[in-house]
C-alpha cells in the first residue's frame, strides 16, 4: 500500500486530505446519530393511533391526488404504518412502504393483513432512499418526508427514484396551520434542532416547494386543504392525547422533565394554544389542520 509520500503529496495536501477524511467520518457519525434520534422520536408514543384516529382521511386523499391505478409501482416514503400505502394497495397498485422507523411497520402489516393486502415494507431514510433511480411510477409521502432535516436532499431523493413521466406527490402541514403553530408552541421547550436543519412545516410553503423541485418537474399543482380533528372533546383531553401519542410532543416533555416549572409552563402554553385554536362547542370541540397538497410530474 502506497503512503502519502510515495504518492508525491506535499505536507499541506496530506493535511488537507486527512482533514477531509476526518470531516467525512465525523459527518457520517453525526448523521447516524441524528437518524438514530429520529427513529427513537417516531417510535415513541403511538403514531399509528394518531394516523388512524386524527388523520385517517389524509392517506386516501393523497392516493386520489396522485391518481394511483392498478398495477402502478408506488413508493410511500416515511410511510409510518401505511396511512397512504395501504389505500394505494387496495386499488391494486404494487406498493412499497419505506420508513426510517421500522417499529411502525408492525401496525401496518397487521392492518394490511386484515384487509388481505400484500405490501413490501422496507427500512429507509428519506434523504438516502435504498432504491435505484427511476424505480417507481408514483412516489408519495403523507406528512412524513417533510420531517427529514435536509429538505433539498429529500426532494432530490423523491425525484431520483421516480421515473421520467411519473408522479411525485406529498401532503405537508403548513407553517400557519394548526400543526405548524403547534410546533411553534412546543419549540421553546423542545430539543434544539440539528445544525442546518430546515423547519418541517416549510414543506407546506408553496414557494419553498417550488425552489426545492425547480425545473425537474412539470404540471406542479399546489393547493391548501384542511382536515378536521375531532377525536377529543376538550382542549385538555386533546393536550393529554398529544402528550401520550405524538413523538415530537413527547420529546418536548422529556427535554423539560428535569425542571418542574418548565413542564408546568409547557402544559400551560400548550393548553392555551389548544383553547384558542378550538372550534365547535364546549364539550364537543374540534380542530382544523391545514395542509398543502403537492403533485408534480417528473421531467
Amino acid at each position: 500500500m502506497k503512503d502519502h509520500a510515495t504518492l508525491g503529496w506535499t505536507g499541506r495536501q496530506r493535511h488537507a486530505h486527512e482533514k477531509s477524511a476526518s470531516d467525512r467520518v465525523a459527518g457520517s457519525e453525526a448523521n447516524r446519530a441524528l437518524k438514530s434520534k429520529h427513529r427513537v422520536l417516531w417510535a415513541s408514543g403511538d403514531y399509528p393511533a394518531v394516523a388512524a384516529e386524527l388523520i385517517p382521511a389524509l392517506g386516501p386523499e393523497l392516493v386520489r391526488a396522485c391518481n394511483v391505478r392498478p398495477g402502478d409501482r408506488v413508493l410511500d416514503v416515511a410511510a409510518g404504518s401505511g396511512n397512504a400505502a395501504i389505500p394505494a394497495a387496495e386499488l391494486g397498485a404494487v406498493v412499497t412502504a419505506s420508513d426510517i422507523t421500522p417499529e411502525l411497520f408492525d401496525a401496518g402489516r397487521r392492518i394490511a393483513g386484515e384487509r388481505g393486502l400484500n405490501l413490501e415494507w422496507v427500512e429507509g431514510d428519506a434523504e438516502a432512499l435504498p432504491f435505484a433511480d427511476n424505480s417507481f411510477d408514483i412516489v408519495m409521502s403523507c406528512v412524513g418526508a417533510m420531517f427529514a432535516p435536509d429538505h433539498q436532499a429529500t426532494a432530490d431523493e423523491l425525484l431520483r427514484v421516480t421515473r421520467a413521466g411519473g408522479t411525485m406527490g406529498m401532503l405537508n402541514w403548513t407553517p400557519g396551520g394548526f400543526i405548524g403553530k403547534l410546533f411553534a408552541t412546543l419549540k421553546p421547550y423542545a430539543p434544539p434542532p440539528p445544525p442546518a436543519a430546515t423547519p418541517p412545516p416549510l414543506w407546506g410553503d408553496e414557494e419553498h416547494v417550488r425552489e426545492l423541485l425547480g425545473a425537474r418537474v412539470t404540471d406542479l399543482t399546489l393547493r391548501r386543504q384542511t382536515v378536521r380533528m375531532d377525536h377529543c372533546a376538550t382542549p385538555l383531553e386533546f393536550r393529554e392525547y398529544w402528550k401520550r401519542n405524538y413523538g415530537p410532543t413527547i420529546a418536548a416533555y422529556r427535554f423539560s422533565e428535569d425542571d418542574p416549572s418548565r413542564v408546568e409552563a409547557l402544559d400551560r402554553d400548550f393548553l392555551v394554544y389548544l383553547e384558542r385554536s378550538a372550534r365547535g362547542s364546549a364539550g364537543r370541540a374540534f380542530w382544523e389542520a391545514e395542509y398543502l397538497v403537492v403533485t408534480a410530474i417528473k421531467v
